[in-house]
């Protein structure tokens, strides 16, 4: 009797090279020539990241490098959950967060996907933040991977203990 292979779906960010693009995004705001005057920073505050500037269009532009910084770094901006500009005294701010895990409506939409669109006799379990996907052929394992790839969801995807 063959036992089940499987593997998990994650949703995680390496908390180091998301720090070090935070902290690239930095150096480079404090040294290129248009963020002269502006005040421009970014930091972490706590778990959230936060960017500050003295008017709306230079904290976006802030908002812009430490994308570029996360995605030379291998991040996905999947990850990278922003507000808007908001207000605050003489500068102008947007917190930031990083996300980790599947929420349950994603998890449910991952798992129906599977369900419909996937090879028979594969079986997507819900394991708190994460999925297990089991199914009996290796194969099939990987056709779910490849199907969950080419699809378009809002988190960004890790496959891992593949066994």
């Amino acid at each position: 009797m063959a036992s089940d292979s499987s593997f998990d779906i994650v949703s995680k960010v390496d908390r180091q090279e998301a720090d070090n693009a935070l902290n690239q995004a930095a150096k480079e705001i404090g040294s290129r020539y248009d963020f002269k005057g502006t005040e421009a920073s970014i930091e972490w505050s706590g778990e959230k990241v936060l960017m500050k500037a003295v008017s709306e269009d230079r904290v976006k532009a802030v908002l812009d490098v430490f994308q570029s910084k996360l995605v030379k770094r291998g991040i996905s901006l999947k990850s990278l959950d922003t507000g808007e500009p908001f207000p605050s005294g003489k500068e102008f701010r947007i917190e930031g967060s990083l996300k980790e895990g599947i929420d349950q409506e994603n998890a449910k939409k991952i798992s129906k996907t599977i369900r419909d669109e996937g090879p028979k006799g594969v079986k997507a379990q819900i394991q708190g933040d994460e999925l297990r996907v089991s199914s009996k052929k290796r194969d099939d394992l990987q056709a779910v991977i490849a199907l969950l790839k080419g699809k378009d969801l809002d988190v960004d995807l890790q496959f891992a203990n593949y066994r």
